[in-house]
């Protein structure tokens, strides 16, 4: 089971990041992310909320995917474990925030974004299980 949650925390960790970079390209690139026929994506990224203390969401996610991926992978352990769950919860408020002003102030959904939090609410549900399930015996990723 341990190396089954651990490829599957990898797999989301991966797919959180491709997401994020994704964002953060369309962000530098100035182009609208693909979002369909909703044009919700469009609304989000021009809106107030896409940055925050100047930095870009998707920068920010971004930095949190890497760091996430990086703790897995370099620091053995339950620390790096540890390290793991607190980043992916981190994410996972910061997420649910995000999601709750798409709703409420925006009035716009965008898929990718919500790409991004069920990867993090993934992610906080697969590290803390991992964490909770057999901390003495995580060695890395």
């Amino acid at each position: 089971m341990s190396d089954r949650l651990r490829t599957a925390t990898l797999a989301v960790t991966v797919l959180g990041l491709g997401v994020a970079v994704y964002l953060t390209y369309a962000h530098y690139a100035g182009i609208d992310p693909a979002c369909g026929i909703s044009h919700g994506c469009s609304k989000v990224q021009a809106s107030d909320w896409a940055t925050f203390a100047g930095i870009p969401v998707a920068v920010l996610g971004l930095i949190g995917y890497v760091s996430i991926l990086a703790v897995l992978l370099l620091v053995p352990g339950d620390t790096g474990l540890l390290a793991a769950v607190g980043l992916a919860w981190v994410g996972f408020g910061f997420s649910m925030y995000l999601t709750y002003v798409e709703i409420a102030e925006i009035d716009a959904i965008c898929q990718w974004c919500v790409a991004s939090a069920v990867c993090m609410t993934l992610l906080a549900a697969l590290t803390t299980t991992r964490f909770l399930r057999a901390p003495s015996q995580e060695t890395t990723a």
